[in-house]
């Protein structure tokens, strides 16, 4: 049950029990006040008729001594007191009046049926009304409840923009000093300091790898004019990794800046993932199936540094049999490994998260990057089976109908 839903059944609730607790106080009250009134009426009546009888004259309607009287009035004869008394036990209720004059009892009665009836009338008065208030009650409070619903469901939306990434979603004050009100300032100002310090996270990062672009290539000159040994094989590969790793930085930096853009041509999907298991330098390691060849229309060379990379990453962190499959617009990375972490299932890759089952440096950072430039799909999941699955989903950029075979073999060299 949504909260607009929530709101709407307390108020007319709340509604409802309130015309419901005053109908019933109105009701006793009227029912009082009637009955107040028509003993007053008739115990009048009843004192001038013990008075006419005494006089030795008796009006029409005055009972003399009668044989059925109210048990409870005949108490209150007896006692010497003069007394009302409603009897309900009969088809019709009738109230009664009786006092004694010497050896006599002098009875009046009248039927209360007009009050009732009047009663009735009143209850249901009170019934529509309650009716009419309460659903009034609850299309205001379903207004209210639809307006407040209105913001809480902004305020959610935008929440959920800026953790998948959009930092430039903010709210639109409405005024006031309300309690959404306050959450709406709440979240603009949360955003407006994660903004800042990312940005800021974002620029260090940028300009460390700026500032180590010439001693890095200095250092990799350097080791490329060694003499040659055990050592300087060693020397050259962590120059060269230190390099590879400065030029991924640089490129998370651009990604992050939202500064690249793609630029397409159409082509084979079988074709660039043979080129990407190529390119990985996994080309005999890598099982390529092509269950259905597309052509599409993407930034070839994007989508080649994608896979590239989720190739490296299932040698790295997965094992067994690496399977790259092309299946109409989707090319699925497989391993049979542990698994992709749940952080990462949950979270998304993030950046210089490293660990034999947790992710994974910064490549598949810039494969998500690389993904969200071309505007394709890339999810990563634990398959039933086992294992680890990368999907990159292509099928937007189809261009054209299926590929024959041969017409989607790589070339033997270059582009």
């Amino acid at each position: 049950m949504g909260l607009r839903t929530k709101i709407g059944v307390a108020i007319t609730a709340t509604a409802a029990v309130v015309s419901v607790l005053i109908g019933l106080v109105v009701h006793h009250r009227t029912a009082l006040n009637q009955l107040e009134t028509a003993r007053e009426s008739l115990d009048q009546r009843v004192v001038s008729a013990a008075e006419d009888h005494a006089a030795g004259l008796d009006r029409p309607r005055v009972i003399l001594n009668p044989h059925r009287l109210p048990e409870p009035l005949r108490r209150a004869v007896d006692r010497g007191r003069r007394a009302t008394y409603l009897d309900r036990s009969g088809p019709e209720p009738t109230l009664w009046a009786a006092t004694r004059v010497g050896d006599d009892v002098v009875v009046l009665k009248h039927p209360y049926t007009r009050q009732i009836r009047n009663l009735d009338e009143l209850d249901e008065v009170l019934w529509l009304a309650g009716g009419i208030g309460t659903a009034l009650a609850g299309v205001v409070g379903v207004a209210l409840a639809t307006v407040a619903g209105r913001r809480l469901n902004a305020s959610a939306r935008t929440a959920e923009r800026i953790a998948d990434g959009d930092l430039t979603a903010r709210l639109r004050p409405r005024g006031g000093k309300d309690e959404l009100a306050r959450l709406i300032h709440a979240v603009n100002t949360m955003a407006d300091a994660l903004a800042a310090r990312l940005q800021a996270e974002r620029e260090v990062t940028a300009n460390i790898a700026h500032e180590l672009r010439t001693p890095v290539a200095g250092l990799v000159a350097a080791a490329e004019l060694l003499p040659p040994g055990r050592p300087t094989e060693l020397v050259r590969e962590r120059s060269h990794r230190v390099r590879t790793l400065m030029e991924d930085v640089l490129e998370v930096a651009r990604l992050d800046a939202d500064a690249e853009h793609a630029e397409t041509d159409v082509r084979a999907l079988g074709e660039l993932t043979r080129r990407a298991v190529r390119a990985a330098g996994s080309g005999e390691k890598v099982e390529v199936r092509v269950v259905r060849d597309r052509l599409v229309e993407t930034d070839a060379r994007r989508v080649e540094r994608i896979l590239a990379n989720l190739v490296t990453n299932a040698f790295r962190h997965g094992s067994g049999q690496v399977v790259a499959e092309v299946d109409d617009g989707v090319i699925r990375i497989c391993d049979r490994g542990p698994g992709f972490p749940e952080q990462l299932l949950s979270h998304g890759p993030q950046r210089f998260r490293t660990g034999s089952r947790a992710g994974l440096g910064l490549g598949l950072t810039i494969a998500v990057g690389q993904a969200r430039v071309l505007g394709a799909r890339l999810t990563f999941t634990n398959p039933p089976g086992g294992g680890a699955e990368a999907v990159l989903d292509l099928s937007d950029a189809i261009r054209d109908a299926d590929v024959d075979a041969a017409s989607s073999a790589p070339p033997d060299d270059g582009d």
